[in-house]
Formats: C-alpha cells, structure tokens, sequence
C-alpha cells in the first residue's frame, strides 16, 4: 500500500469520525456502530458503551486470553479520542478501506 493511499485512506476515516461525532442526529445507532468498531479494532475490546453526553467509554479490556476486565475513559474530547484509536498497521488499513465503503466514502486508495 502506497503512502498516499494510506493517508488518503486514514484523512478520509478521520473526516467521517469528525462527520459522525458532529452529525451525531443524521444516523445515530450507524455512526455509534462506527465508533465502537474503530474503539474495539484498537482495544480488542468488548462491551463497548458510548455515553455521548457525558463523554464516557465503558469496556471491557482483555488482560488475559478469556479474561476481561471492566474500565471507563473519561474523554475532555470524544472525537480526538477515537481518531487516536486509529492503528495505521496494513490489517488495520482494509478495516478503515472497509469502513469507508460501508459509509459510502469514496477514496482514491
């Protein structure tokens, strides 16, 4: 994957996550599904719960193979939050390609 691809491709997931947290009302249950995939893709995490309001994220975070352990962040910035959640390894790249596709975000990747 060329560079500019992988920037292409990283600007546009960052622009729909910017999208998403301020257009919060267009489609509300898709973009929190957006979120909690791009939260769980980084954490490989489970039972994910966005509390929009209150800026919250209750998960559960693995610390061994079949053992979880329950956490909340407290984000200033929920949308810098999950942007920061984005891994930029070639796996995590088809993810966010995928992604795009699924929100019709067409990129020149």
């Amino acid at each position: 994957m060329q560079n500019f691809n992988l920037d292409v491709i990283l600007d546009d997931v960052k622009n729909l996550i910017s999208y998403s947290i301020t257009n919060k009302d267009v489609d509300n249950s898709k973009f929190e599904s957006l979120h909690k995939a791009i939260i769980q893709r980084y954490f490989d995490a489970k039972n994910i719960r966005i509390d929009y309001i209150d800026q919250t994220v209750d998960l559960k975070l693995p610390v061994s193979k079949n053992k979880f352990t329950p956490i909340t962040f407290e984000c200033l910035d929920l949308e810098s939050f999950i942007i920061s959640c984005i891994k930029t390894d070639e796996k995590s790249l088809y993810f966010y390609q995928n992604l795009l596709t699924h929100y019709n975000i067409v990129s020149a990747a």
